[in-house]
């Protein structure tokens, strides 16, 4: 597989993503039944989450060098799934009348700082991948291979709270890079605009009346004036300036 929109194989929130689903699946298969979930419809939502929070770290990332912006958005909409995903499983143990792990218990220690092993892929990526994400999985094997839901909804529930921590880390380096280099589409928008002010310059066009900065021909688009060109503040929307197209 030739590694390009494939980065994410590398990431270390797309494996503990992964690990987060497969665990998921098997919880709800385990412990899901017609009398705590007759319809199915908690099966579904839980399953749904952990899918949506791996799916949109592998897209966010596939965007990566087409627009930052995008990959941003996916990546926050993984998170917001991850949080959808840990709020079931802390309704569970509430059902239950039990708490989670404290956050100085020795398993909650335990589980959240269990390192994992970063990626070293050779070749044959998505075999190799799926052999590094389900040696990932079997490290939290004491807690999850269990008969006890609650043992087992507790260490998911940490696996969610560290994966949103990785998550969030993660965002603040993309938007990191955003702010310093922006993304292809952004470079496309501004080379754009770039060529609209040369070419608008060599129409002789009017400077803005409340900037003075150059103007953009444009089309409205609705309005009583839709499809009709007029002059637009090439500063906008910082500057709404506008002026009439006359027609020489």
């Amino acid at each position: 597989m030739k590694i390009g929109s494939t980065g994410f194989y590398w990431l270390d929130t797309w494996v503990l993503a992964n690990v987060i689903q497969l665990a998921t699946q098997d919880f709800c298969k385990t412990f899901l039944n017609m009398q705590n979930d007759p319809c199915g419809r908690q099966f579904d939502q839980m399953t749904q989450a952990a899918r949506s929070c791996t799916a949109n770290i592998a897209e966010g990332n596939s965007r990566h060098y087409t627009s930052r912006e995008t990959e941003m958005k996916l990546t926050d909409v993984a998170r917001a799934s991850l949080s959808e995903l840990a709020n079931d499983y802390f309704n569970w143990l509430m059902q239950a009348d039990q708490l989670p792990w404290s956050d100085h218990s020795t398993e909650y220690i335990a589980v959240a700082t269990l390192p994992l092993d970063s990626p070293d892929y050779k070749d044959d990526v998505q075999y190799q991948s799926s052999q590094h994400i389900l040696l990932q999985k079997h490290k939290f094997d004491p807690w999850l291979k269990t008969t006890d839901s609650i043992q087992a909804a507790r260490c998911i529930l940490v696996l969610c709270n560290r994966l949103s921590a990785m998550l969030g880390k993660q965002m603040a380096k993309q938007l990191s890079a955003f702010t310093e280099e922006g993304g292809f589409t952004e470079a496309l928008t501004a080379e754009r605009l770039k060529q609209r002010t040369a070419d608008s310059l060599s129409e002789e066009a009017p400077s803005c009346p409340v900037c003075g900065k150059p103007m953009l021909k444009r089309v409205a688009k609705k309005g009583l004036n839709s499809g009709k060109p007029f002059w637009s503040c090439s500063d906008y929307p910082n500057c709404t300036g506008t002026r009439k197209f006359e027609n020489k």
